[in-house]
């Protein structure tokens, strides 16, 4: 048994003060008054969820699928307080997506906190395309849908599509395979989007960036997104992406719809997607803007500083809104008893203080 006494706890979407926390087997047990109030002051987060990443320390995944690059890649988020996460493939050939979807399908029996694959591509819409290569979009045959997940094995969770250039049967097959599909890199117009959102596609990659504006007579997406009562959004909340004024707009009209996420890649000098650092921000060679900076717990301050958004529903995006998204709400994403003790603690600026991964304390150097 493990406990955390005298500690802030977020737990059902508030923060109680002097709390005790209790830690068996990798779970909570319980979460109680604290006896002795100290005043110290630390808070107890759920760890974070990010279900759109590149790759960390160096390693863009896409460039280096290999089990050596997977696992320095979950060190590093879970250094961060990233507990789950989905690694990101942008659009590329068919070659390195199997390459990828290898090494993922090899390493899960010895994943910690990488939950799978989101496949971002290739079968987007090239008007929209953003910093994705031209060359390998394509539209999806039903075929090559049923291989790729045949051959995926369910490793892969999500994947981002313009559903305006795909038939319905390959996003109905899609969903009925339990893949999670994004509307994203996408020209669709509201009608569509919003049929799209009506057929059963959950969610919206990176809302703003790379699909159809909000124009006062041509909605676009992001409107629909807004509209639809169950349609789903990430941001990339770092000011960059999307301007905090319009994060602001969207938190207040999606509330719990809206999740964050990095989008983060690394610096990388070879293959399609040579990411440089500059300015605090990642761009291609030709100076196309490309994947953030940003870590998590950054994420949720700038929502917090820049964005009017409370603590508590910065804290949500990052983890229970994603948890939901992926049906694992239950496990991961909040601090409730029989949820897995994956917990990020911070002082009273949103530094980070210790991380811990069902119950052990992740070391941070």
């Amino acid at each position: 048994m493990q406990t955390f006494d005298d500690i802030d706890v977020f737990t059902n979407g508030q923060i109680y003060e002097h709390q005790s926390v209790e830690i068996q087997n990798g779970k909570i047990q319980r979460i109680t008054d604290a006896i002795n109030k100290d005043s110290k002051k630390a808070l107890l987060l759920p760890g974070f969820i990010d279900l759109q990443i590149y790759g960390a320390a160096g390693r863009l995944f896409s460039a280096e699928p290999s089990l050596e690059s997977i696992r320095i890649i979950e060190d590093q988020l879970l250094r961060e307080g990233t507990t789950s996460f989905l690694i990101c493939l942008a659009t590329n050939t068919p070659e390195v997506f199997n390459q990828c979807i290898s090494v993922i399908k090899e390493y899960r029996k010895d994943a910690r906190n990488c939950l799978g694959l989101h496949l971002e591509g290739p079968f987007i819409n090239p008007e929209k395309r953003g910093a994705h290569v031209k060359e390998y979009i394509r539209k999806a045959s039903l075929d090559e849908i049923k291989q790729l997940l045949d051959f995926g094995e369910g490793t892969i969770k999500m994947m981002t599509l313009a559903p305006e250039l795909q038939d319905d049967e390959v996003i109905q097959y899609l969903l009925d395979h339990d893949v999670i599909i994004s509307l994203g890199h996408s020209n669709a117009n509201f009608e569509q989007a919003t049929q799209a959102y009506n057929q059963g596609i959950q969610t919206t990659t990176h809302l703003f960036n790379a699909m159809s504006p909000i124009q006062h007579r041509a909605p676009g997406i992001p409107s629909a997104a807004f509209n639809h009562p169950k349609a789903m959004a990430s941001m990339i909340t770092d000011g960059l992406h999307v301007d905090f004024e319009v994060v602001k707009i969207a938190a207040k009209v999606m509330k719990e719809r809206l999740f964050i996420i990095t989008d983060a890649v690394t610096e990388c000098n070879s293959g399609p997607y040579q990411h440089h650092a500059v300015d605090g921000k990642f761009v291609m060679p030709d100076g196309t803007l490309s994947g953030s900076a940003m870590t998590m717990l950054q994420s949720i301050k700038n929502c917090v500083e820049h964005c009017d958004i409370s603590l508590p529903e910065a804290i949500n995006m990052a983890t229970l809104n994603p948890a939901k998204l992926i049906k694992k709400e239950n496990e991961i994403g909040q601090l409730n008893v029989n949820a897995q003790a994956n917990m990020v603690m911070v002082n009273e600026k949103l530094e980070l203080q210790q991380v811990f991964f069902k119950g052990e304390e992740i070391k941070l150097n």
